[in-house]
């Protein structure tokens, strides 16, 4: 797999130095001749469909290199593997209440045997207070899932939502919310002290933040029961990913543009402007524009190492036509696995939430993603099953539910670049 991204890569590389080799030539000439207009166009042509299959095969090798047997193996050396163990009895009973909910996934409550009953009454019964205690029980239709089928449905979340792949993510034990200080104390200086003078007072001022957890469904998927007993298929996997990709589509949304009210406040919703495009500049960025845009974060974010672009792949294709005062490209196409391509020197995340470049739109983003903005998960995931509401269809209904949060930590982070309103 690493040979064929590293070949087309290559062959993205050549496509690009011949676009820049004609367009070279038609610079020092009157105007493009249609041979080379026609050459040029296919050229870039080129460079568009090997770029989406870059992405798409480097998509493809992240979800890949997840280990999920490791991740739900037994005696795995993992929080999650350490919580199941501790809730469910050990290794053996980890064992038993992954087979008992396979078995009840697949077949339903009147298949199972009273040892499979009673072990996973222990996924949301164990003597104490769980995180999902409150949200659903046994009785009601839903089991905690396990580690296994949750790790494929967050990766699957991952891959829909560009957001998880550069902000803070942490876990909790439960979706009680979260409060923490705050202080921005940039503004405030020392002084130099004369003999016997007193020193003088300066007060620092603390704030809040706090972060909530909502209830996100991945709403009802029917699966037919041919694909629930036909175990040559990867029903669990399958299931997993629709789950994950429904609930991850929302959640990105929500994390990108969400408006902060019955919903997690969005990355893009209120962030501080870097930079706002001149009169005309409606649909367009200039190469000065994006120069601004970087130097208006504060050089103590840009020397972290994660600095980077956020925009819609509408914009990157505006963004991909521009040039410096020297007429080189701003965008610089990767030539090795695992190196992103680069604008100015910086990589980028394409986050189709991000709105498109138009009047007044905050089309782009610049900063510390994973310092400016945290989201925020409760452990468990809990999926329900259907067994009579469909039966005359032959099929079986179900839905996962997940509660997560997010909002901005440290705005001074990141800033945007609005385009003009006229």
């Amino acid at each position: 797999m690493t040979t064929t991204l590293q070949g087309l890569l290559d062959k993205r590389a050549a496509a690009w130095e011949k676009a820049k080799e004609i367009e070279s030539r038609a610079a020092s000439e009157a105007e493009m001749s249609a041979e080379d207009r026609s050459a040029w166009d296919a050229a870039l042509a080129d460079v568009q469909q090997l770029s989406e299959d870059i992405e798409r095969l480097e998509r493809h090798q992240k979800l890949a290199a997840v280990d999920y047997s490791q991740v739900i193996t037994p005696d795995a050396d993992t929080k999650e593997a350490e919580e199941a163990r501790e809730r469910h009895g050990g290794k053996q009973g980890v064992e038993a209440y992954t087979m008992a909910w396979r078995s009840w996934m697949r077949d339903g409550n009147q298949d199972l045997t009273s040892e499979e009953r009673s072990v996973l009454r222990t996924g949301w019964i164990d003597g104490k207070e769980l995180r999902a205690a409150g949200v659903a029980t046994g009785a009601a239709g839903g089991y905690v899932v396990p580690t296994e089928f949750r790790a494929k449905m967050v990766e699957s979340m991952k891959f829909f939502g560009a957001m998880r792949q550069v902000a803070e993510v942490i876990t909790t034990e439960s979706g009680a919310k979260i409060q923490w200080p705050t202080n921005d104390d940039t503004a405030n200086v020392g002084a130099i002290l004369s003999e016997n003078t007193q020193v003088t007072e300066q007060d620092v001022t603390l704030g809040q933040q706090e972060i909530d957890s909502y209830m996100y469904t991945s709403k009802l998927v029917r699966v037919s029961l041919q694909l629930l007993q036909d175990n040559v298929l990867d029903f669990e996997g399958w299931l997993a990913r629709k789950l994950g990709e429904r609930i991850g589509r929302i959640q990105n949304a929500h994390f990108t543009t969400g408006t902060g009210s019955s919903q997690p406040e969005g990355i893009q919703t209120n962030a501080g402007i870097g930079k706002t495009g001149g009169t005309g500049q409606t649909t367009s960025v200039t190469y000065d524009d994006l120069i601004d845009l970087i130097h208006s974060v504060d050089p103590a974010y840009r020397l972290s190492g994660r600095v980077q672009f956020m925009l819609a792949d509408s914009t990157l294709g505006s963004v991909r036509k521009l040039k410096d005062s020297q007429n080189r490209p701003l965008w610089e196409p990767s030539i090795q696995a695992g190196v992103p391509d680069r604008i100015l020197g910086y990589s980028y995340t394409v986050n189709q939430d991000m709105p498109a470049m138009a009047a007044n739109a905050k089309s782009i983003l610049f900063g510390d993603f994973f310092a400016g903005y945290l989201i925020r998960d409760v452990q468990d995931v809990q999926l329900l099953r259907l067994s009579e509401r469909y039966a005359d269809y032959l099929q079986v209904g179900f839905l996962a539910f997940a509660r997560s949060d997010g909002t901005p930590q440290d705005t001074a982070a990141y800033k945007a670049y609005r385009n003009s309103a006229t």
